[in-house]
């Protein structure tokens, strides 16, 4: 029963520390680029008209995902059905391949859309 527990705090606690180290050392670099003149505005983060809408690459990425994974179980079922020996590991392998693949498909996609824009 401490196990769990232990782990838990001890979880929390990593999580924590992570996050105080990133937002107080970015406080410090801010202050420190004010001390020295620089413009404010390089800590807003605009949106840039050129740029394609997120709703659009993310539609894209996901449906890139979802075809990786449907292509990569009709592969891994005909795969797992004509391997012979230990065709165990035909189905996951090949839906990891195929929705890694996918996805690499998407950013390549969303960096052409990108350039378009620009």
């Amino acid at each position: 029963m401490v196990g769990p527990v232990f782990i838990f705090i001890s979880m929390f606690i990593v999580i924590f520390g992570i996050a105080y180290l990133h937002f107080s050392t970015r406080n410090k670099e801010r202050l420190a680029l004010i001390e020295k003149g620089a413009d404010a505005s390089i800590f807003v983060k605009g949106k840039s008209e050129k740029a394609a809408p997120v709703w659009k690459i993310l539609i894209l990425n996901l449906a890139l995902l979802l075809m990786g994974i449907g292509g990569g179980i009709v592969l891994g079922g005909i795969l797992q059905n004509n391997l012979a020996g230990n065709s165990f590991y035909a189905m996951p392998g090949t839906i990891f391949l195929l929705a890694g693949t996918g996805l690499l498909i998407g950013f390549f996609i969303t960096k052409q859309l990108d350039k378009e824009k620009n």
